[in-house]
């Protein structure tokens, strides 16, 4: 089934949207419905020579950037909200969007649902780590979180790794200040108390901030607080050091040349690290499949995003939560 594109989410819809939507068809093969005002999104397909390739299904509103959870309820006609039905409704495999992250949490949550046990859907990005990417959630979906909550994001991480990453028993890490088991505040401690008991778990303890991308677990555990906070530093540091590195290399013929000997390596990494080539974030936890692409991305990371939902859809990775789920790996009860 095709993928779900909401055209008029991002900085740059709907001409990047379209763009990414045409090079994901042509270059992929990957089908695609874009979502939005048939107009604008018509006059886009036809710069592309792309107006019998890919349809569109009308949508009457858009959600903008800077609008929170609450648009989902005000605009029930997004094309963020009508993306989601057709996936609800079978006429769809994933959605895509680069639109405002709080509104499509609050859509996805309200038009999907949430799967069954699953007390809250978590966004999960992959972080770049060597030799297998490591999962990390909640970022940025659950400010505030139940200790039984981060609990199940490891089930929905674990579920992750397993069926996309084809990790075997992935080892399970909760970000805080220390390694030690009494390190934390309340909720850490006693989300630690809970990993360490959790059937279906293989909890290996407290990680710290520098363990990020060093792939010393396989899936890292937080509140959406605390990882939003810690995949966008990382994400700045990311580019401080490239800006910082390009700036070396210019400094001197023999660093220019060095640079040059070097280009191709330089090249590999900083495509490896670019968030754009990843597609994006997966909330997770939903009766469907639904990719966050990043708000400023543009044709290439649209595109990485479709391929990203495809794969996800092709996988079951849905399907696999809920077989996690009803294997008796249920949360505790709140308090």
């Amino acid at each position: 089934m095709p993928i779900a594109l909401d055209a008029m989410g991002g900085d740059h819809a709907p001409d990047e949207i379209v763009a990414g939507a045409v090079h994901a068809v042509r270059e992929h093969g990957i089908p695609i419905l874009l979502v939005g005002a048939p107009r604008p999104l018509m006059e886009a397909l036809s710069r592309h020579d792309a107006l019998t390739e890919i349809p569109i299904i009308r949508a009457e509103e858009a959600l903008a950037m800077d609008e929170g959870a609450l648009a989902s309820l005000r605009r029930p006609r997004s094309s963020i909200a009508v993306a989601c039905h057709l996936v609800r409704r079978g006429d769809a495999s994933a959605v895509v969007s680069a639109g405002s992250t709080a509104g499509i949490v609050a859509t996805g949550k309200l038009r999907l649902r949430s799967q069954p046990g699953v007390l809250r859907p978590a966004i999960t990005v992959a972080l770049p780590t060597r030799p297998t990417p490591t999962v990390l959630l909640d970022a940025g979906a659950n400010a505030e979180v139940k200790p039984e909550m981060l609990v199940q994001f490891a089930h929905l991480g674990a579920a992750y790794a397993e069926t996309v990453l084809e990790t075997a028993e992935p080892k399970i890490g909760l970000l805080t200040i220390g390694s030690e088991p009494e390190k934390g505040n309340k909720l850490v401690k006693r989300a630690h108390e809970l990993l360490s008991a959790a059937p279906g778990l293989n909890f290996t303890g407290n990680v710290e901030g520098h363990d990020l991308l060093t792939g010393a677990v396989d899936v890292i555990v937080t509140d959406g607080f605390t990882g939003n906070v810690a995949l966008k530093t990382m994400e700045g540091s990311v580019r401080y050091t490239f800006t910082e590195l390009r700036e070396t290399i210019n400094e001197s013929r023999t660093a220019r040349l060095g640079g040059l000997l070097q280009k191709k390596r330089i090249k590999e990494l900083n495509q490896r690290l670019d968030p754009e080539v990843h597609g994006g974030a997966v909330l997770l936890g939903l009766n469907g499949t639904v990719v966050i692409a990043h708000g400023s991305a543009q044709a290439r990371g649209v595109s990485a995003a479709c391929v990203l939902a495809a794969t996800l859809a092709r996988q079951g990775v849905v399907a696999r939560i809920g077989e996690r789920l009803t294997a008796g790996h249920r949360p505790h009860r709140l308090w």
